[in-house]
């Protein structure tokens, strides 16, 4: 019978410890220092994700057995809540150290575009060589996204509409969505880090305003330039 009970008692905790959220990678630190620079150097709208749980850290901590981007997006509190205020800033990742960083994308905020990595790098390099400005660049193992001006649903919708053809692999960021920032980790394991850093867009670091950053349009018509030679047609970026 102890032996039984033996047997339980392990099992439960072995459940109770795969429950727990897993210790966060590298200096928790890092995580808020990043997600005040965000809010309070570029006043960009951040809220902590969900985070990871299991032994391994390959699960959600969200109830979604089957979440697509475990840990990478907002549960609680709601993507709505998104704020610059440092106070409430500083509160969550206080209570949350660790927890990843989520750039609320629409309204005055930036928006991205993004694309599979091994494509972005030599767009990028295609970019530059064409002379094109670029602004800051999110870089995952997986995507990279350039991060743009902000642009309603509505202008993205009639310029996507105006195109022959745009490269089924590019994603867009927009009015009411969200994007991993670093030092977070990537949602296929990886981290999250600067391409290019914000303050080596153009503009004084400290100032909100001085951030620039391209049009929607600009970086699509690039891109959709870029993969014109692409094979396959460049569908998908797929060089």
């Amino acid at each position: 019978m102890r032996e039984i009970l033996g047997r339980r008692l392990q099992r439960l905790r072995n459940r109770l410890r795969s429950m727990r959220p897993a210790p966060p990678q590298g200096d928790p630190s890092d995580h808020l220092e990043a997600a005040l620079a965000c809010a309070t150097r570029w006043q960009w709208p951040v809220l902590p994700g969900i985070g990871r749980s299991g032994a391994d850290d390959s699960r959600c901590a969200c109830p979604d057995p089957d979440c697509v981007v475990p840990g990478a997006h907002p549960f609680d509190p709601g993507l709505l809540a998104a704020t610059t205020d440092p106070r409430m800033v500083a509160w969550w990742w206080g209570n949350r150290a660790g927890a990843s960083v989520l750039l609320a994308t629409g309204g005055a905020a930036p928006c991205a575009v993004s694309l599979p990595a091994a494509a972005a790098a030599r767009a990028v390099v295609r970019l530059d060589a064409q002379g094109m400005r670029l602004g800051p660049v999110v870089a995952t193992p997986t995507r990279w996204s350039l991060l743009v001006a902000p642009y309603s649903l509505e202008r993205l919708g009639e310029l996507l509409y105006a195109k022959d053809h745009v490269p089924s692999s590019l994603r867009f960021h927009g009015e009411g969505g969200y994007l991993l920032l670093p030092p977070s980790t990537a949602t296929g394991g990886g981290q999250v880090r600067w391409e290019r850093e914000p303050a080596g867009a153009g503009g004084a670091p400290g100032e909100a305003g001085d951030l620039w950053l391209p049009e929607v349009e600009a970086v699509v018509d690039a891109l959709v330039e870029a993969s014109s030679g692409a094979p396959g047609g460049g569908s998908r970026l797929a060089y």
